[in-house]
């Protein structure tokens, strides 16, 4: 099969490398997808240029954590996923960047037919964060205010319509005016140009300056600051990612005595699924609480009904063939891009 591969760290145009290597075969608990769609995310970009990452694995190896496609050879204790058309996670979150990808069983959920490409492919990962932050973490109710940065990318355009249709009051964040407008059409009730205004001070002339009830932050240190200072007493501040500086993820950062003065609760968001089993391994082994895969299929059929009600919306950017993966991921890392990207290959 054909793969798309990191031998080096650096630029996605220059280390990424076109390979031909085995078809891989699915061990115990896992699923082999026949991959028809790729939905590149930032965290690839990491695993191209070598930087933040929870797994680093042995050069060369392929990213890609997310695909669409359908199974086609099943592992030990999983036969009956075979044929399903589905959207998972790679294992390890990475190599899925290639014709053929392994993935756990306990991370791909059924995408029905009637949801056709690309949208299909663009509806797993944005939407699946957005939900557990705003509804599992956050409990965000009709008529809060919540906040939203990046709010035109793929988990922030999705946590826009989530919170829209769910009754909330909308501020969503963006870099553009052509993204603020996005936004606006997606039913953020006022939308901020972080180049041109201070969305703190937006956010808090908007709420008598008492704050919103709920930050969505994908951003992180960039907008931590000014986030903390237009959140409501008792609001819920939800950690989804830190996609201005990944660095800080893993070294100490937060001030105590800053969230001890600003009286609200802060919530951690990790998109991972395990079986029972394995929920408990990870809790007594490494202290981690990952989420049931009972949750991700609630979501899944949650958010397909939503669709079909044409209450919510895939938003795709850009399609690209499978041979343009290295220049479409340097445009992410440019901040070319809107909504999702999703790489089609030939049936």
């Amino acid at each position: 099969m054909r793969a798309w591969r990191t031998h080096e760290y650096g630029r996605p145009t220059e280390v990424l490398r076109l390979d031909e290597v085995p078809v891989p075969a699915p061990d115990a608990g896992e699923l082999r997808v026949k991959v028809q769609a790729i939905p590149l995310n930032l965290n690839d970009l990491e695993r191209i240029t070598g930087g933040n990452m929870a797994v680093r694995p042995e050069l060369p190896y392929s990213p890609g954590m997310e695909v669409m496609g359908v199974v086609d050879a099943c592992g030990d204790g999983v036969e009956e996923a075979l044929g399903r058309r589905v959207v998972a996670t790679t294992k390890f979150a990475y190599g899925g960047f290639a014709e053929y990808a392994i993935c756990p069983a306990v991370s791909a959920f059924d995408m029905p037919e009637d949801i056709p490409l690309p949208d299909a492919a663009a509806l797993y990962f944005p939407f699946h964060l957005a939900w557990l932050g705003l509804f599992d973490r956050a409990a965000l109710q009709p008529g809060e205010t919540v906040l939203i940065h990046a709010a035109a990318g793929g988990s922030g355009s999705a946590a826009v319509q989530l919170a829209a249709n769910a009754g909330a009051r909308v501020f969503a964040t963006a870099g553009t005016d052509a993204k603020v407008q996005l936004c606006r059409d997606l039913g953020a009730d006022v939308a901020i140009n972080y180049n041109d205004s201070d969305f703190s001070e937006v956010v808090l002339a908007e709420t008598g300056n008492a704050g919103v009830d709920v930050v969505f932050d994908n951003v992180g240190e960039a907008v931590m600051e000014p986030s903390m200072k237009c959140t409501k007493y008792n609001g819920r501040y939800v950690m989804m990612g830190f996609a201005s500086n990944k660095a800080v993820a893993d070294e100490p950062f937060l001030v105590p005595r800053r969230l001890m003065l600003s009286n609200f609760k802060l919530c951690g968001v990790m998109l991972a699924y395990a079986a029972p089993e394995a929920i408990e391994f990870l809790k007594t082994g490494m202290g981690w609480n990952f989420v049931p895969a009972a949750v991700g299929e609630r979501i899944t059929r949650e958010i397909v009904d939503l669709v079909r009600e044409k209450r919510i919306r895939a938003v795709v950017g850009r399609t690209i063939a499978f041979d343009d993966i290295p220049a479409a991921i340097q445009a992410m890392a440019d901040r070319e891009t809107v909504g999702r990207t999703v790489a089609l290959l030939d049936a």
